[in-house]
């Protein structure tokens, strides 16, 4: 694999000045023996203009966070990373290489999730390129490559993880987003390493259930957290049923036998369980009539 070497670039500025100063003078020169008639003088100046200018293509810019790979007729001979003017071989060809921090969306993909549910989910990938070399030789188009590997990243992570854990103690894609998506940043990591490229952060912007099951699942979450309300009610209830029974018999307000201590524990719960307002009833009897 073609690692970075950087390669020092002279700066370009004083020898652009040298050379625009060396083609005026050769440019008078040709205009000195035009005038004279001198042939040698005209051939030899236009010859050195013509030098002068082909040098000047080798000036090249080089701005903030951005590279230069040079090659020399197909091999690689470095990569200068100094910004400004600078100059080198003219006949390097310098491509640009943009070392910023970039992001992109992934589009929403439908995949199924470990549980065999229908998902559509995409996600965010902050990346930036820290080795050109590899960039530029180890992948056809590096950011397409980053595309669409991390495309089948985040299929691939889809599969691995259930969309709810629905109480089990288990890793979701919807219950425990920050470790599924350090788990997804290491994934794209290890797919785009060969590409010269560090995947900066990678969080998942979209996740929800297909359109074909999503009201189903919307009625499965409801009952469930109808079931774990109406679990935390009753756990309540039964608690001050034992504290009204426990401080009526401590404080010897009434005797109750069992039978009365049963129903006395019925309507409690039905009081304190119901989902509507209960309609009270007096009794004006004694305790047994």
């Amino acid at each position: 694999m073609l690692k970075d070497i950087e390669r020092k670039a002279a700066n370009g500025l004083p020898i652009l000045l040298l050379f625009i100063l060396a083609a005026i003078a050769c440019f008078v020169g040709l205009i000195a023996s035009a005038r004279a008639d001198f042939v040698p003088g005209i051939l030899g100046s236009l010859l050195t203009l013509v030098f002068f200018i082909l040098m000047m293509a080798g000036c090249f810019m080089v701005n903030p966070n951005e590279s230069r790979v040079l090659q020399l007729f197909g091999r690689y001979v470095g990569t200068v990373h100094d910004q400004g003017l600078r100059w080198a071989n003219p006949f390097f060809t310098k491509r640009k290489i943009s070392r910023r921090v970039r992001n992109f969306e992934t589009s929403k993909v439908k995949v199924n999730d470990a549980g065999g549910n229908p998902v559509e989910i995409a996600c965010v990938v902050v990346w930036q390129v820290v080795d050109c070399a590899e960039a530029c030789f180890e992948v056809d188009d590096f950011v397409n490559y980053v595309h669409v590997q991390s495309e089948a990243a985040v299929r691939n992570l889809a599969t691995a993880y259930p969309y709810d854990s629905h109480g089990e103690d288990v890793l979701s894609l919807s219950g425990d987003t920050g470790q599924v998506s350090l788990q997804l940043q290491k994934e794209i990591q290890d797919r785009l390493d060969k590409a010269g490229v560090n995947v900066i952060e990678a969080r998942i912007s979209h996740l929800a259930y297909a359109q074909e099951i999503a009201a189903a699942m919307l009625q499965r979450q409801q009952a469930g957290a109808v079931v774990a309300a109406r679990s935390k009610i009753v756990e309540g209830a039964v608690g001050m049923v034992d504290m009204a029974l426990e401080q009526l018999s401590r404080k010897e307000i009434v005797e109750l036998d069992e039978e009365r201590k049963a129903a006395m524990v019925s309507n409690l719960l039905v009081v304190l369980c119901s989902d509507r307002h209960t309609q009270p009833v007096v009794n004006t009897g004694t305790l047994y009539n």
